[in-house]
């Protein structure tokens, strides 16, 4: 797909279009020169600085912060003499579309789908809708995610809909997977709601490796209450793994 993308930009150079205008901001370079394939690409090869969405804003709730200041503190890690030195966990960056800031994506998203916006990542307004923040530990083999629900995801008068909480389970379960095997996307999801959640809730969502089977890699994840005393849903899934490897990624509880 991408040689017949670059063949037909290549056509249209030849007929005058305005090419320095498909050019990053950040670099000179041909569009084509950095495109990498999909299947190959990290999960952070940002070549730009964008909005990280994940950083702490004005609609924050002071639970929301909180959380945020205590995950932050665990991603660093003290030694001797009071000296510290990056901690086992990593904080997530969440941009509104990450293709069109990994490495050569800035021109794919360009001529493919300029206007395409990461649905959690796609409401301007701060607070409107999906506030989260994740944080992976790739030695426990873990994600934590700090989620506020905005009054733009209201279901039930007063709560949070039930499929803004599924797309927050696939967010961080999906985020994990990736992270530990490479890209995946979701082939099955099954949602069990145990209590509804009132909007504008800070909610934690969890989601863990449980082991691994061949091709098959077992996840858990769970909604709890900011404290983690109540729990709220929980969920079991199937994403399959579109790459060499053909690894099928299966959630349980």
């Amino acid at each position: 797909m991408l040689g017949h993308t670059a063949r037909r930009f290549g056509h249209q150079m030849s007929k005058g279009i305005n090419i320095p205008r498909l050019l990053s901001k950040e670099t000179s370079q041909s569009p084509f020169q950095t495109i990498c394939p999909v299947s190959g690409m990290s999960m952070w090869p940002f070549s730009a600085k964008p909005q990280d969405f994940s950083q702490p804003n004005s609609s924050w709730s002071p639970e929301m912060l909180r959380l945020h200041d205590h995950y932050n503190a665990l991603c660093e890690a003290e030694i001797e003499k009071g000296e510290k030195t990056r901690g086992t966990w990593r904080k997530l960056p969440s941009y509104n579309r990450t293709i069109k800031y990994a490495t050569g994506g800035v021109h794919l998203s360009k001529l493919v789908q300029a206007k395409a916006r990461l649905f959690t990542r796609c409401i301007e307004e701060e607070g409107a809708a999906f506030e989260y923040v994740a944080f992976l530990n790739k030695v426990e083999k873990t994600c934590v995610c700090v989620f506020q629900a905005g009054h733009l995801l209201e279901g039930a008068p007063g709560h949070v809909h039930g499929g803004a909480i599924a797309t927050m389970i696939d967010t961080v379960t999906g985020t994990l997977a990736g992270y530990l095997s490479g890209p995946v996307m979701t082939a099955y999801l099954n949602t069990n709601y145990r209590s509804p959640v009132p909007l504008g809730s800070v909610l934690l969502i969890h989601s863990a490796l449980d082991r691994i089977e061949g091709k098959k890699i077992f996840l858990n994840c769970k909604v709890t209450s900011s404290d983690e005393s109540k729990l709220h849903t929980e969920a079991t899934g199937r994403l399959p793994m579109h790459t060499h490897t053909d690894t099928n990624i299966v959630l349980v509880r």
